[in-house]
C-alpha cells in the first residue's frame, strides 16, 4: 500500500542571512515565532556581520 502524501504542509521561513527557505522542525514547535536562521552557521556569520558593521562607523 503507498503511503499518502501530508494533508497539511509544515510552514516554512526564509533565512535573513543567505535568503534560504526553510521548514518548521519539531524542536522549534515552542520558539518558531523567534526563528530567524536556517541554520547555526547563519546565525553565527549574522551577529559577526552586526559587529563588523559596528566597527567600521
Amino acid at each position: 500500500m503507498a503511503r499518502q502524501g501530508r494533508s497539511n504542509p509544515k510552514p516554512e521561513k526564509v533565512c535573513l542571512v543567505c535568503d534560504r527557505t526553510f521548514t518548521w522542525r519539531k524542536k522549534w514547535a515552542n520558539c518558531w515565532d523567534d526563528v530567524k536562521y536556517c541554520s547555526e552557521r547563519c546565525r553565527r556569520r549574522s551577529s559577526s556581520a552586526d559587529s563588523d558593521a559596528a566597527d567600521a562607523s
